[in-house]
């Protein structure tokens, strides 16, 4: 019998605009870290979560879930493993939770996104395969399938991620009044601009 959904969080990405020396999820902020923020709302959602990462990141990602919920994916760059991108990142989370109901997609580097947000995406699953939030009619993450699309999700590759699934079957978007779903942390501009918000508004 099916579990309820999965919170799928992808921090598996090399990052390379952010131009640190310091990986870009792993950047204080909110008195953690970018990706400890984005694994704080997803587990205040109430659905389990597993976190997709590389060893660059896997200690951050410890912390805040068990060693259990993290998946582990070659460094981007190692012998036999130019990139990876998010379509395996996506199908590595998949696969490793293939008896869920659901799988809400949320990128690691997206911390304002609330756990109210998340939450409602995840029950939208019951009425549609695919399930996208969305602000001001602009589309955000995270992006929500149901499990009749496990086939395909587990067979993504890539850096395309699941875009070709989302054309592919009806996608519903979400209104959501939570304009972190829009904004992910790409610069150290965007960093420094979300660290003058307060994204540990309420749920």
């Amino acid at each position: 019998m099916a579990s309820g959904p999965v919170v799928v969080v992808l921090a598996a990405g090399k990052g390379s605009r952010f131009e640190a020396a310091e990986h870009k999820l792993v950047q204080p902020l909110g008195g953690t870290t970018v990706l400890g923020e984005t694994i704080v709302h997803a587990l205040a959602s109430g659905l389990p979560v597993i976190v997709v990462t590389t060893s660059a990141v896997a200690e951050t990602a410890r912390r805040s879930v068990a060693a259990r919920d993290v998946v582990l994916l070659p460094e981007v760059g190692t012998a036999g493993q130019q990139g990876l991108g998010m379509g395996y990142s996506i199908a590595a989370g998949v696969s490793a939770r293939p008896d869920a109901s659901g799988w809400v997609v949320l990128p690691g580097d997206m911390p304002a996104v609330q756990a109210a947000t998340i939450s409602a995406v995840a029950r939208q699953l019951d009425q549609h395969p695919v399930v996208y939030a969305q602000h001001r009619g602009r589309r955000g993450h995270p992006v929500a399938f149901a499990a009749e699309l496990y086939s395909e999700l587990a067979l993504l590759s890539g850096d395309e991620g699941a875009r070709r699934i989302v054309a592919r079957y009806p996608a519903h978007g979400l209104e959501i009044d939570d304009a972190g779903v829009l904004l992910d942390i790409d610069t150290q501009a965007d960093l420094a601009q979300l660290r003058q918000r307060d994204v540990r508004t309420p749920g």
